[in-house]
């Protein structure tokens, strides 16, 4: 008995701890603005040698001209090519020559530039992004290489790759009048027919310091980074011309919309797509929770019925989008040999029923506290992937703090809250569903 009493008290002690630390790990940081409307977030961390810089822009695909897709993604490779001051090609060796590390991605909402530096080179890294912000190439050589660039990479990531299309295949049929309907990587048609002046008048309209937000987190000395900013950012005009913000709002579903693609695979897909809320609102955090309760891990209820007891699937997923506006949430499941993919379809359908029929288990719901929880934190573990998290809580919502409030957000959520966005959201007359299945002879 004393040896149980013991092991309860470490176990509680450790419970204490663990929340504690949660509670104290609030990220500190500072955030101004520059005259030319350039936003300026500055966290100081001096645990370790290195700073990130980091500009995200607010311009994604959904920001395109219908006619005209792919250009968000296009600039995401345009802006290596070179600027005034810095010759094509020399962009990435000169952060790498310095120990650092640079890349970039493109969502549908926004486009991200990082560099992960020594903090010794912050002034090499602060004038290297204020040369993409003012003087990027945007000529014909660069337009012409990088437009055979995304060509090759639409084959290789969508068009030759099995299953590659799902997003495309899903995208156009969950949304009919909003910009998310086409991918990030756009139609390569539009880029090939766009003509230089095009790609300048895109660069002229977003990539500018008043549609960006400058974020330097990691071993720095805030005044100094601060004079530096001053120096290379203070001098870039602010942009004057009009900054496309769609304005639609995406009728309902109102019936589920089933197709079927044949592609050159072997294992069927199942696939379903349900219409959801935008991120950080109340409903999408308790659907994450959902998520992660039909196939978070092996223990997880779309696992544990269709991979372990029916064996009807080899791998199943639940995968809600981050989207800034009215999202997805995706269910993928291959299915086993020889099993039709209805059984697979009816299978998951009957784990969605349980969970919109009944309140998740105290049990079960404890266990999808303590991985928020300690997601919230190991989200915010790595300098780079905070430098994100405050970018992206700006440039999404204008609103920095939000990076403090997660833990809470998701603490919120009950066992009710989950149930309730499964009848609400998890309905057949709210989803896609495709069938990717192998070509037949």
């Amino acid at each position: 008995m004393k040896k149980i009493k013991f092991i309860l008290l470490i176990y509680f002690s450790l419970i204490t701890l663990q929340t504690a630390l949660s509670q104290n790990s609030r990220i500190i940081y500072e955030e101004y603005d520059l005259d030319n409307g350039l936003h300026v977030i500055l966290h100081e961390d001096n645990t370790t040698p290195i700073v990130a810089v980091s500009v995200m822009y607010n311009v994604g695909s959904k920001h395109e001209n219908p006619d005209r897709t792919g250009f968000a993604h296009f600039f995401e490779h345009l802006m290596f090519e070179g600027t005034e001051n810095i010759e094509r090609g020399e962009y990435g060796k000169l952060i790498e020559n310095a120990g650092g590390t640079l890349n970039a991605n493109t969502s549908a909402d926004r486009t991200y530039y990082y560099q992960i530096l020594p903090s010794n080179q912050l002034e090499l890294g602060l004038w290297m992004e204020a040369e993409r912000m003012m003087h990027a190439k945007v000529d014909s050589v660069g337009i012409q290489t990088q437009k055979q660039v995304v060509i090759e990479e639409k084959k290789q990531s969508y068009d030759n790759r099995p299953y590659g299309t799902f997003l495309i295949e899903t995208l156009k049929r969950a949304f009919t009048e909003h910009p998310y309907s086409w991918p990030t990587i756009g139609d390569p048609e539009h880029i090939m027919a766009a003509k230089d002046e095009e790609f300048q008048e895109f660069y002229d309209t977003f990539y500018v310091p008043n549609n960006a937000v400058l974020v330097v987190a990691g071993d720095i000395n805030k005044e100094e980074a601060k004079k530096w900013i001053e120096k290379y950012y203070s001098t870039i005009p602010t942009g004057k011309k009009e900054i496309r913000r769609p304005q639609i709002i995406e009728p309902p579903l109102k019936a589920e919309v089933r197709d079927t693609i044949f592609d050159n695979i072997q294992v069927p897909l199942i696939l379903q797509a349900y219409r959801t809320p935008e991120m950080n609102t109340k409903d999408f955090f308790a659907i994450e929770m959902l998520s992660a309760l039909l196939s978070g891990g092996e223990s997880s209820r779309l696992h544990k019925s269709l991979v372990d007891r029916q064996e009807v699937s080899i791998s199943v997923s639940s995968i809600p989008l981050p989207f800034n506006e009215p999202s997805l949430n995706f269910i993928l499941a291959f299915a086993n040999m020889g099993v039709d993919p209805q059984e697979v379809e009816n299978a998951i359908n009957s784990e969605i029923i349980k969970v919109r029929e009944e309140l998740v288990s105290e049990r079960e719901f404890q266990k999808l506290r303590n991985q928020f929880e300690n997601s919230v934190v190991s989200n915010n573990e790595k300098i780079a992937e905070r430098a994100e998290n405050l970018a992206t809580y700006y440039t999404y919502y204008k609103n920095t703090e939000l990076i403090n409030n997660q833990m809470d957000n998701y603490m919120s959520i009950t066992r009710e809250d989950i149930q309730r966005v499964a009848k609400q959201y998890f309905n057949a007359d709210n989803r896609v569903v495709l069938y990717y299945l192998p070509h037949q002879n």
